[in-house]
């Protein structure tokens, strides 16, 4: 059988550095560390990132790539099922990159690229749920003024932006480790949906309960309730 290519080790470098900084935080993880995790020469690691911004940047990059065709799903969305299983996807796609939420603010202090990319992800977040938002009034899933849209839509991408960092203030020696992934992104997505509940139809409002209901983590068992 032949042997795989070994993977490049830039690739290799940000793999490691995903982990570790989604672990540990970004402001405590250094470069000299990500080195001795992957058993490499301090050398070696800037030869291809010469900065500990440039990691961060390469992931940012990552992140967009894999957030855009999720983002773009926004418009299909026709009913709370559909929704509630795009905000699902969101937030696996935000947890993958967790470390950008949970040291968002340190991070936009020290580094200006982040800045105004961040703020182009914000802007296609918010253009998303704008447009998810009529089309689920243009499929009678809700019954919203048109005047409702724009602020409904800001609201979710709030807690969209800051809900890993909630989790994290919450228990922050527990919330974002792996084991709790399933809480936490129930969580997120049934918060977010919540915002809808005034606008749903009946029927649409009940499947979302229901929903919430199916795919609760069996540790969350109250939080629907605490929250309804």
């Amino acid at each position: 059988m032949p042997r795989k290519a070994p993977r490049r080790t830039a690739e290799r470098i940000l793999e490691t550095t995903l982990v570790l900084f989604n672990r540990f935080g970004e402001p405590n993880v250094s470069t000299t560390l990500i080195a001795n995790e992957l058993g490499i020469s301090p050398g070696n690691l800037y030869y291809h990132y010469p900065a500990k911004d440039e990691l961060v940047n390469a992931l940012f990059e990552r992140y967009e790539q894999a957030l855009t065709p999720v983002l773009d799903a926004a418009g299909g969305v026709r009913d709370v099922e559909g929704a509630w299983f795009f905000l699902h996807t969101l937030f696996e796609t935000l947890w993958e990159h967790r470390f950008l939420y949970r040291d968002l603010n340190d991070l936009l202090s020290r580094n200006r690229l982040l800045e105004t990319r961040l703020q182009g992800v914000i802007a296609h977040k918010t253009r998303a749920l704008r447009g998810m938002l009529t089309h689920l009034g243009l499929h009678g899933a809700v019954d919203m003024d048109s005047r409702e849209v724009a602020p409904t839509a800001d609201s979710m991408v709030v807690l969209l932006t800051y809900w890993l960092s909630f989790e994290f203030v919450r228990a922050p020696r527990q919330a974002l480790e792996p084991e709790h992934a399933g809480q936490a992104l129930w969580r997120g997505a049934w918060h977010v949906l919540h915002q809808l509940t005034p606008y749903l139809e009946p029927a649409q409002r009940q499947h979302l309960r229901q929903l919430a209901d199916a795919y609760r983590p069996a540790t969350a068992s109250t939080e629907r309730e605490e929250t309804a």
